[in-house]
C-alpha cells in the first residue's frame, strides 16, 4: 500500500470519527445545543491544509466539549525539525488527527480526553491515547476503566497495555506539583510496527473505546445530584489540566510550532477553573 493510500484512509478515518462523536453529544445534549462548527486554514497564502473545530459550550451534561479533526502538510522549520524522526533528508511532513476533551458539568462525571494521529515525513507513524480525569476520586471507577483498557489493547499486542500505559502515567504527571493529572489511560507515539494494517485497526479501535466508554460515563453518573463542595473540587481540578496542557502537552506544542490554529489547539482550556 503506498502512502498516499495510508493518508487517505487515515484521514479519512479521524474525519468520520469527528462526525460520529459529535452526533453523539449533540443526542444527549437535545436539540437545542449544537456545536459551533469553525474551518481554517494552516496557510492564508499557500495550500498548506487546514481543519475544523467544533465547540459544544454551556449545555445541561456538558460544560464544554471540543473536537477537532485536522490534515496539515508543508515544511517544519529548522529549529522544530530536529525534534521530529524523519526529517534528516527534507523538512517536508503531513499530518493528520482527531483530538477531543470533553469537561462535565456534573463534578461526579470525569473529564475525558482522547487523540489519535497519523504523521509522515521520510516515513509514517501513528501516536495517540487516552486518558480520563476525575475529580473526585472512584477507585472502582479507575479498576473498571483500565481492566477494559487492557483488554481492548491485548487483542492487537500483549504488551501494549503495560508499555502505554506507563507512558500514559509518565506523561501525564505534572512534575512541578508532584501528581497525576488524572487515573492514566494509554499514550503512544511513533507506532510504525511494520505491519500497518494492524497499526491502523488498533488506532481505529483506540477511538471506538473512547466513544463506547465515554458515552457509558455520562449515562452512569450525569443525573447524580451533586454540591457546591464538590463543584469547587472539580474546578481545582480543571485548573491541573490547564497547567498540563500549557506546560506539558506535546499536541499544544506540536500544534503552535507548525502554524496550527490558535483557537483549535487550545480548545482543551475548560471554560472556568479555579486554583487554590
Amino acid at each position: 500500500m503506498d502512502q498516499y493510500i495510508k493518508k487517505k484512509l487515515a484521514k479519512n478515518w479521524f474525519k468520520t470519527l469527528q462526525e460520529v462523536l459529535c452526533r453523539e453529544i449533540e443526542e444527549k445534549e437535545g436539540k437545542k445545543t449544537k456545536f459551533k462548527i469553525t474551518n481554517w486554514n494552516r496557510s492564508k497564502s499557500n495550500d498548506e491544509g487546514g481543519g475544523q473545530y467544533r465547540i459544544l459550550e454551556n449545555g445541561k451534561i456538558f460544560d464544554k466539549v471540543g473536537v477537532n479533526f485536522s490534515e496539515v502538510y508543508g515544511k517544519f522549520s529548522n529549529e522544530f525539525k530536529n525534534k521530529v524522526p524523519g526529517t534528516k533528508t527534507s523538512s517536508k511532513f503531513w499530518a493528520s488527527g482527531i483530538s477531543v476533551v470533553m469537561h462535565m458539568k456534573n463534578p461526579h462525571v470525569p473529564a475525558m480526553h482522547f487523540n489519535t494521529r497519523y504523521i509522515v515525513t521520510s516515513f509514517g507513524w501513528f501516536g495517540g491515547g487516552m486518558d480520563v480525569t476525575p475529580s473526585i476520586k472512584d477507585k472502582k471507577l479507575e479498576n473498571w476503566f483500565h481492566k477494559e483498557l487492557k483488554r481492548s489493547c491485548d487483542k492487537y499486542n500483549k504488551n501494549y497495555y503495560k508499555k502505554y500505559k506507563k507512558w500514559c502515567d509518565e506523561y501525564f504527571y505534572l512534575k512541578h506539583r508532584k501528581e497525576p493529572r488524572g487515573i492514566g489511560g494509554i499514550f503512544f507515539d511513533h507506532l510504525n510496527s511494520g505491519n500497518q494494517e494492524n497499526d491502523f485497526e488498533f488506532v481505529k479501535d483506540v477511538g471506538k473505546f473512547f466513544l463506547k466508554h465515554a458515552i457509558y460515563l455520562i449515562n452512569k453518573d450525569k443525573d447524580r445530584a451533586w454540591t457546591s463542595t464538590e463543584k469547587d473540587v472539580q474546578l481545582i481540578k480543571r485548573g491541573r489540566y490547564v497547567e498540563f496542557n500549557l506546560l506539558y502537552d506535546r499536541g499544544t506544542k506540536f500544534g503552535l510550532e507548525t502554524g496550527g490554529n490558535t483557537e483549535a489547539i487550545l480548545m482543551s482550556m475548560p471554560p472556568i477553573a479555579n486554583w487554590e
